[in-house]
């Protein structure tokens, strides 16, 4: 059974989607919040690509910097977080707003999310010395917050992965493998006593103080990777905190820079890239090449879209030597929450011949990723990949 108030409910709904033209065919008013909340979905969609009609809705934002404060005011007012950060991600996109967030007081009023802080750094050259603090603000305050998401457990994952690579024989009590030292003893089993003697133990060893393995993240910076740089600068600075791996933190477009020096702060780090520009894959792989100390205790992370504009024959040359001295080489299209984005399939496929698989991988896998890797393992590659 309806009740009344739900056609009329419907009608509303439609009524926003519709955006109120004349053929929308609601004959349904607005008023109070719901005015004000189409207001804003109009300045944002209502035009689109079509003509202007005489009887159309013409709100829009234009290029004005108090008409968009107001609007990024009354978008936070009528809609959740989440829907916030499409809003403004859309209107960068199809109203050209990047050149106002040059502005602080622009800074200030936005949502901050992982694209902003792509968009920001996009514009990082352009942006004047007035809003770069404002804009160093914006970009430490989504850090800070995913080092807060991801850090913990990142740390434990691969704490736990670097005590089972170096297991040891003579383990103390409490650092033995007790499913391995079963498994290895089996042939000792007594019926009599329904018990196995451990005549051989296997345990974890504790990870010493001392470097236990290399990571070496080489992260293309073209525009299509601005949130990889995000999250891949954040893990960085995560890996760099602990004393057992050494990490090493690359960004390339044709050009190759090497930020290891920063990664006590990630935010350094993401003002260091320089987001757009061509690819040069083979450059940056050649640099990672020349820093192998140990390659057999080594794990090189590739993130890139693979298109390649540098030599693709060499670039895959360069994969396949390092895999044969022992590197674990692991091949992300993206590092996002976003799955993977447009990427060359001829090179994925090419890689994965050389036994290094191409993929998406979100945040909340990769330190699964890199606890297989370091411990040599198979991948925990999604099924989508």
């Amino acid at each position: 059974m309806t009740t009344g108030t739900e056609p009329t409910e419907r009608l509303r709904r439609w009524r926003l989607v519709l955006g109120g033209e004349q053929a929308d065919g609601t004959g349904c008013a607005l008023s109070g919040r719901d005015a004000g909340m189409d207001g804003a979905l109009a300045a944002l969609y209502g035009k689109g690509d079509r003509p202007q009609t005489g009887r159309e809705r013409a709100a829009g934002l234009g290029a004005s910097a108090p008409s968009v404060a107001r609007w990024l005011g009354d978008i936070r007012t009528y809609f959740p977080s989440s829907v916030v950060q499409i809003m403004q991600r859309d209107a960068i996109d199809r109203l050209g707003l990047s050149a106002l967030l040059l502005e602080p007081e622009m800074l200030e009023a936005v949502e901050t999310d992982v694209h902003l802080v792509g968009t920001l750094l996009s514009l990082n050259k352009a942006m004047p010395e007035t809003t770069k603090e404002t804009a160093r603000a914006v970009v430490r305050k989504v850090v800070d917050d995913l080092e807060k998401r991801l850090a913990t457990r990142t740390r434990a994952t691969l704490t736990g992965a670097l005590d089972r690579s170096a297991r040891v024989t003579r383990p103390r009590h409490h650092d033995i493998d007790w499913n391995r030292t079963i498994a290895a003893n089996l042939k000792h089993y007594l019926p009599e006593h329904r018990t196995v003697v451990p005549e051989r133990l296997i345990g974890y060893g504790r990870a010493a103080r001392s470097v236990k393995k290399e990571v070496i993240l080489c992260i293309d910076q073209s525009g299509s990777m601005a949130a990889s740089v995000v999250y891949a600068s954040v893990f960085g600075a995560v890996l760099a905190s602990m004393r057992s791996i050494s990490t090493r933190l690359v960004v390339f477009d044709t050009v190759v820079v090497d930020l290891t020096d920063q990664l006590d702060d990630p935010v350094d780090v993401l003002f260091g890239t320089q987001l757009g520009g061509g690819t040069d894959i083979n450059r940056a792989l050649a640099h990672c090449q020349a820093h192998l100390t140990r390659p057999a205790e080594t794990v090189v992370v590739l993130i890139s879209d693979l298109y390649e504009g540098g030599i693709r024959d060499e670039m895959l040359k360069r994969v396949a030597a390092m895999k044969a001295s022992g590197v674990q080489f692991v091949t992300l299209l993206a590092l996002s929450d976003e799955g993977a984005p447009a990427y060359d399939r001829e090179h994925a496929a090419a890689l994965a011949a050389l036994g290094a698989p191409a993929f998406a991988c979100t945040p909340d896998l990769f330190p699964e990723v890199m606890a297989a890797a370091l411990e040599k393992r198979p991948l925990p590659i999604p099924e989508t990949a």
